[in-house]
């Protein structure tokens, strides 16, 4: 099965456990951002918006990562669009707070994770 790990450069590491166990069980991961350094063209954010995008769109499993900025945000839209398994990480309840959540995190097609990320990696594992 193939996957993507969406999320904000600061969860760097975590998005590189998550690819790393995931993988180990036998997972494919279809694109690594982590890998990439910070852009410095447009031409360059043209390169990796399109990676990323192609990356969302040929997998099977998306997953979201929160805290995400807007890149991972667009990314969960296309991957509800795609009507792509969809995983909503947090490692509290934020999600679920009505001042801070957002209207797309309550979709039925959104399935939330609220804990640690081996909690996440063994629900991934199960679907």
């Amino acid at each position: 099965m193939k996957f993507y790990v969406a999320s904000s450069f600061k969860n760097k590491e975590q998005v590189q456990y998550v690819s790393h166990e995931l993988t180990m069980k036998g997972f494919v991961h279809s694109y690594d951002w982590t890998k990439n350094e910070r852009p410095s063209t447009l031409e360059a954010l043209t390169e990796i918006g399109t990676k990323e995008k192609d990356a969302v769109m040929n997998s099977d499993v998306v997953i979201v990562l929160l805290p995400g900025g807007k890149g991972s945000h667009i990314e969960l839209g296309m991957a509800i669009a795609a009507k792509k398994k969809v995983f909503l990480y947090s490692p509290d309840n934020e999600i679920d707070d009505l001042a801070l959540t957002s209207t797309f995190y309550q979709l039925p097609e959104v399935q939330k994770v609220i804990g640690t990320i081996d909690d996440l990696i063994l629900t991934v594992c199960s679907e």
